[in-house]
């Protein structure tokens, strides 16, 4: 499938449920994914939206005064964990390219107050952010949708400061899909048929510069409308590092 194709079908595909608010993670919901009951109950009304596959937030050990970077932050969830997280004297920055995700989270922030949090419109693999200048980036179950996947870990790389940290939760699979699967729309915003195998995964994170790149947590990952693939579909968290 063509590039702007599927970039086509992701942001269609996003736009309608960020304008139906589907796939609400509730409390029960959000455990699973890694989610503290605390993290859950500290969000205001309507930011309690995650259409991820993990919690990447729980990963970074984010300090306070940190300037953190989500790719495809979509209604914010990830964003607002993250600017409790920093504190004050702490920044986030979401990133995504769908319009209508970009508005809800704007909206979700001024409802919570979140000052220090801003979303900018854009592609995960161009980012509008300046080069060096992000201690750390989380992205949770987003990269998988790119049909550039090394763009974006050259792209990740560029923005983080030296000795910078990458801390990913993601779809990846452990045996090739069926070619019906690889050509569905449904499996692309479900997070499927964009996937690599888990090795290729790594390795494109090692070539755009990263070190010390280890898996943390691997799961199973199975989605309603293609259970019979969920033998080859796992989700991970993985982390990387940028060279002092």
């Amino acid at each position: 499938m063509e590039e702007d194709k599927i970039k086509k079908i992701v942001r269609e595909g996003y736009a309608k449920i960020a304008k139906k608010e589907t796939c609400c993670c509730g409390p029960e919901t959000g455990k699973k994914l890694g989610y503290t009951e605390e993290e859950l109950i500290s969000l205001s009304e309507g930011t309690n939206i995650s259409l991820g596959c993990g919690n990447p937030v729980a990963l970074a050990s984010l300090k306070e005064g940190e300037t953190v970077l989500d790719l495809g932050s979509g209604m914010g969830l990830d964003c607002f964990i993250a600017s409790k997280k920093v504190g004050e004297k702490g920044k986030v920055i979401g990133v995504d390219m769908t319009p209508e995700m970009i508005d809800k989270a704007r909206e979700n922030a001024r409802k919570g107050n979140y000052k220090n949090v801003e979303f900018r419109l854009g592609e995960i693999e161009s980012l509008p952010v300046a080069d060096s200048t992000v201690d750390v980036i989380i992205s949770n179950c987003v990269i998988n949708l790119s049909p550039d996947k090394k763009r974006v870990f050259e792209e990740a790389f560029r923005t983080l400061k030296p000795g910078g940290r990458l801390m990913i939760s993601d779809i990846v699979l452990l045996k090739d899909l069926p070619e019906t699967i690889k050509k569905s729309k449904k499996a692309y915003i479900g997070c499927v048929a964009g996937a690599v195998m888990k090795d290729e995964y790594m390795a494109l994170m090692r070539e755009a510069g990263f070190q010390e790149v280890k898996i943390l947590e691997e799961t199973r990952f199975s989605i309603r409308e293609v259970k019979e693939i969920a033998s080859s579909v796992a989700s991970i968290k993985v982390c990387g590092m940028k060279p002092r």
